[in-house]
């Protein structure tokens, strides 16, 4: 039986609480009504340009908001629509535009296709939508001259609603097809399960190209709630996500696992509890320690919800939201979503309640498979022999796991070889074989740092074994050899799949069972021996990745505000020998650290009260960092 469309469910809420605000963004807030009038503009201009049952249509604004208006514009159209991150290469962004071939692109973003291009919209929200190219195709028109929606064709449960892309972990990232019927079912599933109605506000946080977007935004626009978006796709640090939260009454928030455990930091730092008004907090992406899940519950008043889910699946298919118990080793992953069924199989066959097997989902919300990929499709959505329903599916996630005695799953680890990189699926072998496509790279191997878990590293054998190091030795590679080295990777994989850390080896030693022993390699990263590297590496005493200071590092330096700017470089890099030239993001820094790098240097200068990540990006070492403070930058003591 198919489940209620999610046009039907905004429907519902646009009569009942047509007054209600449905979209907050910094220009203005939108009522459901105004959302309704608009989006039914834009869907007449889409219909116009083909859009409709079957086709797809491209959003690549800069904003969130007005890429929440085109989603809900495209259905309406009868369309799915698909989302271009803008943070993607150039090369990425253009084989993902060739490969949905839209029937028509939104948006006037840097990164939007040549052929993108703005609607027109009613008299009274067209102050929300900037200046661009406009819309002069066919369609009626009403009174005050704004497009209105031609006679459209209804779509079906078994349309397709959005293709988002995975992220590419074992070759080309592909485009998960969702229909319409998973959609609707999921929507109405979390808005029942997380009990949202009218008065919530759930603030858009994730990246545009990412499958959390959908829980973002159509829960909340099926529930009578309203979706609060930020000016542009910049990530928020902690205290800007902390303010955001507060200044626009925020309720709900999901976070990923990294950035949910520095906002923790960020609060405990400052002894202060979350907003007012933020009643849950949804967490997911990568395993979670239980420390500081217990932590939170004992201190912080919004609640937390854990989520585990694929895109596959249509986002999310379990949440738990209970208190943790003293002796659980592991937060439980929760129970699944109303439509979702979770078993969990060892050779094809459920496993008893407590044994550990393969996590299998099924029911109504699974995609219904790869765009274009059907031998893809094929091995991941197979046929159900457990169930007597025609034509059942289940998808095999790789994900290994079991059923605690209360019914929740545990997420127990993978299958395979992939790793978490924050929050994204990746398999190492494709960042290992973009490596050695480089004529001077014999072997590589990449591995999460095994401190924060959060950036690659990277140990290379080189082609030319009159290069390679003495045995047991990593060399640091820095500065333009590291740069040739990384370059390519930069133009094809997103930036949490480059390597940030480089060394080179003269072997990739083998434990017992004749895999790569990660473990040595790091013990030689740390080793004393790397003091004898290229660039003057020097080993970390404290037995943290060894730090490398460029080639002006220089003696210790003794002026402020460069003396404590350095400090927290080496805190929070954990790099005790990082000096004033080295570059953060040379030295394993990425988003997150930078967030945390920003809070401590608020906390140590008064001067830094409005110094934003963004910085960092064109100051990236601790001399060019310095000299961006104010000249009010004395270090608190």
């Amino acid at each position: 039986m198919v489940g209620p469309d999610v046009l039907d469910l905004w429907g519902i809420c646009a009569r009942e609480h047509a007054d209600e605000p449905a979209l907050v963004t910094p220009q203005r807030v939108l009522t459901y009504r105004s959302v309704d009038r608009l989006t039914d503009s834009w869907a007449g201009s889409l219909a116009a340009r083909g859009a409709g049952p079957g086709r797809l249509v491209g959003l690549a604004f800069p904003d969130p908001g007005r890429t929440v208006l085109g989603m809900v514009a495209a259905l309406k159209a009868g369309a799915g629509f698909t989302v271009l991150d803008d943070r993607l290469p150039a090369a990425a962004r253009d084989a993902l535009v060739r490969r949905t071939q839209a029937a028509v692109w939104l948006g006037d973003g840097a990164h939007a296709p040549a052929t993108a291009y703005v609607p027109a919209g009613p008299a009274d929200t067209t102050a929300y939508v900037p200046a661009g190219p406009a819309d002069t195709g066919g369609g009626t028109t009403d009174a005050d001259g704004s497009a209105l929606p031609r006679p459209l064709r209804a779509a079906t449960g078994g349309d397709v609603a959005y293709v988002l892309f995975t992220s590419g972990s074992t070759g080309q990232p592909k485009g998960t097809v969702v229909e319409r019927d998973a959609l609707g079912r999921f929507a109405a599933a979390v808005t029942e399960r997380l009990e949202l109605a009218p008065g919530d506000r759930w603030l858009q946080v994730c990246s545009l190209g990412f499958d959390v977007l959908i829980e973002e935004v159509f829960p909340a626009l099926v529930s009578g709630a309203a979706v609060v978006c930020r000016a542009d796709t910049r990530a928020l640090d902690a205290e800007e996500l902390h303010t955001t939260m507060a200044r626009t009454g925020t309720t709900v928030v999901e976070l990923s696992t990294q950035y949910w455990l520095e906002y923790t930091r960020w609060l405990d730092a400052r002894g202060v509890t979350t907003p007012a008004d933020l009643r849950l907090v949804v967490v997911g992406g990568e395993r979670m320690d239980p420390r500081p899940y217990r932590d939170w519950q004992a201190r912080q008043p919004a609640r937390l919800a854990h989520v585990y889910g694929l895109t596959e699946c249509t986002v999310t298919s379990t949440f738990y939201t209970g208190q943790l118990p003293a002796d659980a080793e592991e937060v439980p992953l929760g129970t699944p979503l109303r439509d979702v069924e979770i078993s969990v199989r060892r050779d094809g066959r459920p496993v008893p309640r407590g044994e550990s097997g393969e996590i299998h989902i099924g029911g109504p919300l699974l995609a219904r498979g790869f765009l274009g990929d059907e031998a893809a499709t094929a091995r991941r959505f197979v046929p159900d022999p457990l169930s007597a329903a025609p034509g059942a599916r289940v998808y095999t996630t790789g994900d290994l796991g079991r059923i605690d005695t209360d019914g929740n799953l545990v997420f127990l680890g993978r299958l395979d070889d992939q790793v978490k990189i924050r929050g994204h699926r990746l398999e190492p072998a494709r960042v290992e074989r973009a490596l050695c496509e480089d004529p001077a790279v014999g072997q590589a191997v990449v591995f999460p740092d095994p401190r924060t878990g959060t950036v690659l590293w990277a140990f290379t054998v080189p082609a030319d074994p009159r290069l390679a190091p003495r045995p047991g030795e990593a060399v640091r590679v820095t500065g333009a050899e590291r740069d040739a080295i990384v370059a390519p990777l930069e133009a094809h994989l997103p930036d949490w799949a480059v390597p940030r850390v480089l060394y080179r080896v003269s072997v990739l030693p083998k434990n017992p069972h004749g895999k790569i022993d990660k473990r040595r390699l790091g013990d030689w990263a740390t080793a004393s021996g790397t003091a004898t590297a290229v660039s003057g590496q020097c080993p970390d005493s404290a037995g943290a990745p060894a730090a490398v200071p460029g080639a002006g590092a220089g003696p210790e330096p003794s002026d402020e505000p460069l003396s404590t700017v350095v400090d927290l470089f080496r805190e929070v890099l954990g790099a005790p020998a990082l000096g004033p030239d080295d570059d953060f993001f040379e030295h394993g820094g990425q988003s997150l650290l930078a967030m945390r790098l920003l809070a401590r240097m608020r906390e140590a200068f008064p001067a830094a009260a409005g110094l934003r990540a963004s910085a960092l990006f064109r100051c990236p070492t601790p001399r060019l960092l310095a000299g961006a403070l104010p000249a009010a930058g004395a270090a608190r003591p």
